[in-house]
């Protein structure tokens, strides 16, 4: 069964940094996509980042390009999402997603919500 826990928000002044963690358990093999997800109240999920391990560069929404970055550690098997620069329009609930899409589809699809493995979020607030 695959699970995904996240961790690392919190609260923070503007112009800070957060870094959060996505911690993958339960895959057979290597090479899946990643997605980095946020909802604010009222809002509609929307995508931030994603990645393909098998080292596909990454793909940002463009609210959050040049502040933040998303990385793996295989030896962890987690997935990170660096947060600098933070706005008080960053503050939601951040989810991370996966699904074991190839490189093509991951870079197609990857911002997008049709993944099948969701974590049960973690909430970032900016003030």
């Amino acid at each position: 069964q695959v699970q995904l826990v996240e961790s690392g928000g919190g609260s923070v002044q503007a112009g800070g940094s957060l870094r959060l963690s996505c911690e993958i358990s339960g895959y057979m093999y290597r090479g899946y996509c990643v997605g980095w997800f946020r909802q604010a109240p009222g809002k509609e999920r929307e995508g931030v980042a994603s990645i393909h391990t098998g080292g596909n560069s990454p793909d940002y929404a463009d609210a959050v390009k040049g502040r933040f970055t998303i990385y793996e550690d295989r030896d962890k098997n987690t997935l990170y999402l660096q947060m600098n620069s933070l706005k008080p329009e960053d503050t939601a609930m951040y989810y991370c997603a996966a699904d074991l899409w190839g490189p093509d589809w991951c870079h197609q699809y990857g911002m997008g919500t049709g993944y099948r493995y969701w974590g049960q979020g973690t909430q970032v607030t900016v003030s």
